[in-house]
């Protein structure tokens, strides 16, 4: 992966996480243990900090930046969706933030709340735990379920078992020129 030190700041990464080689970490990004970040993800702490913490997921192409003195906190089973962008915010435990969302400065998502895919969260905006929040700008539409939240840490639980399997056995390799027998579905 590359990482790059700005102004002295080296970034720090857990030895439990898992972080793509085509990710870039730049400055004062801090990814705690049992993270995974995805392919083409950027994290610039070249203003101000990135913190992802433990069992946190950020996936292919996201962006996580911010202004001077602020900062990107993920916390513990936070779960951030394909090419989504985080600037300045706050995203508490247990959310999630949809493939292709938006999060702006000084917004805090909260405890196990969800943001739609492809929503505009605006400066400012504070999203209540345990809220589904749609649309451009991004607006409450109803309290999850249960079953809507259990779901949700499944799908990081499963975030947290790739980090583990992609530690263990993802090697850079030359393509086959066909598949092999039986070769599943899933790949197996």
């Amino acid at each position: 992966m590359p990482c790059y030190s700005i102004d002295g700041l080296i970034p720090v990464v857990d030895p439990t996480a898992y972080v793509h080689p085509t990710a870039v970490l730049t400055g004062d990004v801090v990814v705690g243990p049992d993270c995974y970040v995805g392919p083409c993800a950027s994290l610039r702490g070249d203003f101000g900090r990135i913190v992802l913490e433990a069992g946190a997921n950020v996936q292919d192409g996201c962006v996580l930046h911010s202004f001077p003195d602020a900062q990107v906190l993920v916390e513990a089973d936070g779960h951030i969706g394909h090419g989504a962008v985080l600037h300045g915010c706050v995203v508490r435990r247990g959310a999630l933030v949809g493939i292709k969302a938006v999060v702006m400065d000084g917004a805090e998502i909260g405890e196990q709340a969800m943001v739609a895919a492809c929503a505009f969260v605006p400066a400012g905006t504070r999203v209540s735990a345990r809220t589904l929040v749609a649309g451009m700008p991004a607006q409450p539409r109803r309290p999850l379920t249960e079953a809507e939240i259990a779901r949700k840490h499944q799908g990081t639980l499963l975030y947290q078992e790739l980090a583990r399997r992609a530690l263990a056995t993802s090697r850079q390799t030359e393509p086959l020129a066909e598949p092999g027998p039986g070769r599943g579905a899933s790949g197996s």
